[in-house]
C-alpha cells in the first residue's frame, strides 16, 4: 500500500521540509549574507519536525486515521512556521535585520499544499474502505 498517491505527496512534503531548506535562503541580512533555515535553530527544528512527521505518516499506511491526524498536525506545524516568517518579515521591516526576503519563506506554503492533497487522498481511501465494508 506504499504505492498510493498520498505517499508521493508526503515524500514531496518531506523533501521540501528537509531538502530544499539548504537550497533556498530565507532572507538576506544587512551585510549581504544569505540566511538559511539551518542558521536559526528553532526554524531548523520546525522544518525537521515537519519532515519527520511526513516520513512517519508514510509508514503509517495501515492505520489511515493516525496517518490523517499526523497530516493535520504537520499542516498546523507548517502554519506555525509560516506565521513565524510572516511575523519576522513584518515586525522587522526596513533595514534592521531582514533586508531582502528569499524564496525559502514560501517553502511552508508548498509543504502545506502537498499535505492537504495527501490528506484528501487519505480521506478518499478511508471512504472507499467504509463503502466496501457496508456492502458485506
Amino acid at each position: 500500500m506504499i504505492q498510493r498517491i498520498q505517499t508521493l505527496y508526503l515524500f514531496l512534503a518531506a523533501g521540501i521540509s528537509a531538502g530544499l531548506i539548504y537550497v533556498f535562503h530565507l532572507w538576506t541580512n544587512m551585510e549581504g549574507d544569505k540566511v538559511f533555515a539551518d542558521d536559526i535553530n528553532y526554524v531548523f527544528g520546525l522544518f525537521l519536525a515537519s519532515a519527520f512527521f511526513s516520513i512517519v505518516s508514510i509508514f503509517r499506511f495501515k492505520n489511515r486515521k493516525s496517518q490523517f491526524m499526523l497530516g493535520r498536525l504537520n499542516i498546523i506545524l507548517n502554519f506555525i512556521l509560516l506565521g513565524i516568517f510572516v511575523y519576522q518579515s513584518l515586525n522587522l521591516s526596513g533595514e534592521t535585520n531582514v533586508s531582502e526576503k528569499g524564496i525559502g519563506i514560501l517553502l511552508p506554503i508548498f509543504s502545506i499544499v502537498c499535505l492537504v492533497l495527501a490528506n484528501k487522498a487519505i480521506k478518499k481511501d478511508e471512504d472507499l474502505v467504509k463503502s466496501v465494508d457496508r456492502l458485506r
